[in-house]
């Protein structure tokens, strides 16, 4: 059986994805769920202690699958996608952070000094899958190191904002917005990919024009 605490972080994630963490409050929350305030609070006295755990879930979620990425030994492009795919799928169930991620990491510093840490490894990781896929001939061997630099920023650049994009411009449901930007940042590694893996990429993930 679900604890209240549980019911608590579930209930508050769906308000905050729906309706905006600036408008709900620790109220709205209990009132959904039909318990007291008081009952609440006894788990969380403020609604940004709740986006502290809901952050932390965020995290861990994130080192999971970039674990298990860095665990095979002979990753393709297929692993590469499926990656990015989840990624987007878990940022999504977490979409009000990064819609309201200016205002959160300026408004919880202990978020924003978890952020910047989490940039610096999130880099070293991602550089030891990039080194991983070259090894394994899906990357090109002779990158230069500031290109794969670029790539990396480019990677945070869009995984922390595309969510913005979508509610601002494109504003597709769930479903085709994941796959849409699924495929987005995958074409950022075209560049980067053997000839080979090129043709493979055009072949299974472009959909041909009509």
């Amino acid at each position: 059986m679900m604890k209240t605490k549980e019911k608590i972080l579930l209930k508050a994630l769906e308000l905050f994805n729906e309706k905006g963490y600036t408008t709900i409050t620790t109220r709205h929350i209990a009132a959904e769920l039909n318990i007291s305030p008081g009952n609440l609070h006894y788990h969380f006295k403020h609604s940004e202690d709740i986006i502290k755990i809901l952050f932390q879930e965020l995290v861990l979620k994130m080192d999971e699958l970039l674990n298990t990425m860095k665990e095979m030994e002979n990753n393709t492009l297929e692993n590469l996608y499926q990656f990015t795919f989840s990624t987007c799928k878990i940022f999504y169930s977490f979409r009000f952070i990064f819609v309201n991620f200016v205002d959160i990491l300026k408004e919880i510093p202990e978020i924003r000094s978890q952020y910047e840490e989490i940039h610096t490894s999130r880099k070293e990781e991602f550089q030891m899958i990039f080194s991983g896929l070259q090894k394994n001939n899906i990357f090109k061997k002779d990158v230069p190191e500031f290109m794969m630099d670029s790539l990396i920023q480019q990677i945070f650049i869009i995984a922390d904002n595309w969510l913005t994009h979508n509610r601002l411009i494109l504003k597709l449901d769930q479903e085709a917005a994941i796959s849409h930007y699924t495929l987005l940042q995958m074409n950022l590694f075209y560049p980067f990919l053997n000839k080979e893996q090129q043709k493979l990429y055009e072949k299974q993930y472009i959909t041909p024009t009509p």
